[in-house]
């Protein structure tokens, strides 16, 4: 029978060669590396590939030349095997910008917002329910739980909405109604005392300068104070209800079931807010100088799930069953027009921008989108979709520093 040997031109003489990864990598590495020495007696070794007959060895070489065919057929499938298994790992490590952060809490827990000291880009607090205060001071890579005396005098389970720093100035607001200050980066807080005839829950707070502050709560009550929160005055007039009570007559469809309540309102940096209805069914606008929110109705057909602004000054509204729509233009309008958006069907809860062309949307299931056209185009990043988590929020605090927060806990961080 024939049989396949190679000769080599050093002390090896007429081995059996049975071809393995690395084997075949070594042989290839050493004749690319001097493609001129092939044929020497030094150096690398020549393959010379040789018949011979002989019949009394059949029984021997039928069973090598067997598995040499065999060997060769697996390293040739394994190869492509293993070049595809690499390239797709590369594939979904460049695809994910985003690495989840383990927190020390509950995995109950539902986290609310987030923010850093600007005088300290390391230095942040990270809120959320069950009376969640986490602190960082090493950029958000680890956080620990931040106990704050002030805020557990009373038996009380708070729920951690919002807080905003200004300088080293900083303010923490929380249901049942609870407002903390800081002057000293957090290091220190204290709790200002509340009246009780504050209409709804406070859900939003802004620090807007010296000893001042912007708050909201989710009757629509717009507050500024400017001495460290002893004091508020009101930036409308009435709340949302009693604009809609009068106004009912104006066409605001779905006006007659307003629950009373805020479902989401968001600021813009010109202090600017947009707020929808609780029911999704019409949202609200006010701008600085208005003595009241002016309710607009819905362009599209699904109900609202969360509205936003752009880094351009334009309107972003999500849908209930993950739909997403832009505004026509850069101001306020009520006309917008549908973006497609791969959400396989789960709702997106929140955008934010990371600058005028780039932003990111989560939502529910881990679902992670980005956009680098200003939000024309969607593609979905898959690395989040093995969270088993909502993503509520989207935090850009400028365009090197974002977080994604969701529920039991799960925190998301930007690595750029």
């Amino acid at each position: 029978m024939a049989t396949l040997r190679f000769t080599d031109c050093s002390n090896l003489t007429s081995t059996f060669f049975r071809p393995s990864v690395p084997s075949l990598y070594a042989a290839k590495s050493r004749h690319s590396q001097n493609p001129q020495n092939r044929n020497t007696s030094t150096g690398s070794c020549t393959f010379v590939p040789r018949a011979s007959l002989q019949p009394h060895q059949d029984d021997q070489f039928s069973l090598s030349r067997r598995r040499f065919i065999a060997d060769t057929a697996a390293v040739s499938l394994s190869i492509p095997q293993l070049v595809g298994f690499e390239q797709a790992a590369r594939s979904e490590e460049a695809l994910s910008e985003w690495e989840r952060v383990y927190l020390p809490i509950d995995p109950g827990v539902v986290l609310l917002d987030i923010a850093f000291v600007p005088d300290d880009p390391n230095h942040g607090f990270l809120l959320g329910t069950r009376q969640t205060i986490m602190e960082t001071k090493d950029g958000g890579n680890t956080w620990a739980p931040r106990s704050i005396p002030s805020a557990e005098d009373e038996d009380f389970n708070y729920r951690f909405n919002s807080i905003s720093f200004k300088g080293k100035e900083g303010w923490i607001v929380g249901k049942p109604a609870i407002l903390l200050y800081t002057s000293d980066a957090g290091e220190s807080w204290e709790r200002i005392p509340l009246s009780a005839q504050l209409p709804g829950d406070m859900v939003y707070i802004k620090a807007t300068g010296e000893k001042s502050a912007e708050m909201v709560t989710d009757e629509g009550a717009i507050y500024v104070t400017s001495n460290r929160g002893y004091n508020w005055k009101a930036a409308v007039q009435e709340t949302v209800s009693a604009t809609l009570n009068r106004t009912v007559s104006s066409g605001i469809s779905g006006a007659s079931y307003y629950t009373g309540t805020f479902n989401t309102v968001n600021r813009s940096p010109d202090g600017r807010y947009v707020a929808v209805s609780s029911r999704g069914n019409f949202y609200l606008t006010w701008e600085p100088g208005q003595p009241f929110w002016q309710p607009h109705n819905r362009a599209v057909a699904r109900r609202i799930q969360n509205m936003g602004w752009r880094a351009d000054g334009g309107l972003w509204l999500l849908v209930r069953g993950g739909g997403l729509y832009l505004s026509k233009g850069t101001g306020l309008t009520e006309e917008f027009e549908e973006v497609p958006v791969q959400s396989r069907g789960f709702g997106i809860l929140d955008v934010g921008y990371r600058s005028q062309e780039e932003a990111w949307a989560a939502g529910g299931s881990g679902i992670l989108l980005r956009t680098t056209n200003g939000g024309k185009s969607w593609i979905r990043d898959k690395a989040a979709d093995n969270i088993a988590a909502n993503l509520y929020s989207v935090k850009f605090l400028d365009d090197k520093k974002g977080f994604v927060l969701g529920n039991d806990g799960v925190l998301l961080r930007y690595l750029g």
